[in-house]
């Protein structure tokens, strides 16, 4: 088969397109051939050299993916031969076949496309487990998503509005920010020129944020602390702006709130495999409805995956841009 390869550690040139081994399906595991992938900023970390797979896990980048199952390995009930699927991966998804354990597998959803689908495994499983499996958002509550119209700030969007919470987002651009009102976002933010920590406070007469998705790390730690809520949980999930801040934990203990800062790859199979199961019982009814989709700005041949990552890195799209197979 083929695959991105990446035979030195660089910029989006040092992603290659070449022949490699087959995979082969295991215990618990089945073999999918790949539809499509989709880009993600760890597979940027990852082709830069600093964000490695986790031990056993594939070597080419990729988190997430959809496809035809091929072949299903031992101990593995409930799929079949021919099933379209998407999947979350630990890497691999930028090839032609993967390896997938079989608790890491969705269907896919009620009318949707199979290329489309490659976006929503990663987005879908971050989102859900940190907002509502750890943050617990709850309807009425107030959520702030940094990077509103990146792939995760879309889905963060749909899926908070259809809990019944209000949604307040920060973009650079007017653009961005029309899109991520088209999507329900209540209260809009530019950056570049307002400051959310006054913008959130006036929009909701002073109360805060109950739950802040964070990807911006140690940058906005101070200004999100004070964005919060009495009772506000912040879940970092990415270090965009840095990765040592200073806390003012006299201001976390006033308003007695919480911070979590997790990430997905690397956790073993049997949490992955209960966010995913989570996933399929809360978010598919959605998607199958037609009530929430993948925003996905643009496809690429995957053996262009070089271009995609430029587009990632320049930050001009809006959701998800996808790798599609030979």
């Amino acid at each position: 088969m083929h695959a991105i390869t990446i035979p030195e550690p660089g910029g989006p040139e040092a992603l290659v397109w070449d022949e490699v081994p087959d995979p082969v399906s295991g215990e618990g595991e089945v073999l999918v051939e790949v539809t499509a992938s989709a880009v993600n900023r760890a597979d940027i970390l990852q082709r830069q050299g600093f964000y490695n797979p986790p031990p056993g896990a594939s070597l080419y980048p990729g988190l997430e993916c959809s496809g035809r199952i091929a072949e299903i390995g031992p101990g593995v009930s409930g799929w079949a031969v021919g099933d379209e699927v998407c999947a979350l991966l630990a890497g691999g998804g930028y090839a032609e076949k993967v390896v997938v354990p079989a608790g890491q597998l969705l269907p896919l959803p009620k009318g949707m496309d199979l290329k489309q689908a490659a976006a929503l495994p990663e987005v879908v499983s971050t989102v859900w487990s940190n907002v509502f499996m750890i943050a617990h958002l709850r309807p009425g509550e107030t959520l702030l998503v940094h990077g509103g119209s990146s792939g995760i700030g879309t889905m963060a969007i749909q899926l908070a509005k259809a809990v019944g919470a209000k949604v307040a987002v920060t973009a650079g651009t007017r653009e961005k920010l029309d899109r991520c009102a088209e999507l329900g976002a209540d209260i809009l933010v530019n950056y570049r020129e307002q400051d959310f920590v006054e913008e959130v406070k006036k929009a909701t007469d002073g109360a805060g944020a109950d739950v802040i998705l964070d990807n911006m790390g140690a940058k906005y730690l101070d200004r999100n602390v004070k964005t919060l809520a009495v009772n506000g949980r912040l879940a970092i999930i990415g270090m965009q702006g840095g990765i040592k801040g200073e806390l003012n934990i006299a201001a976390l203990l006033n308003k007695r709130a919480a911070i979590s800062a997790t990430s997905l790859r690397a956790r073993p199979l049997e949490e992955k495999a209960a966010i995913v199961a989570a996933v399929r019982e809360h978010v598919w009814p959605l998607l199958d409805a037609g009530h929430v989709r993948p925003i996905v700005d643009r496809e690429l041949p995957m053996r262009d995956a070089s271009a995609a990552h430029r587009v990632v890195e320049e930050s001009g799209h809006i959701g998800k841009v996808l790798l599609v197979a030979p």
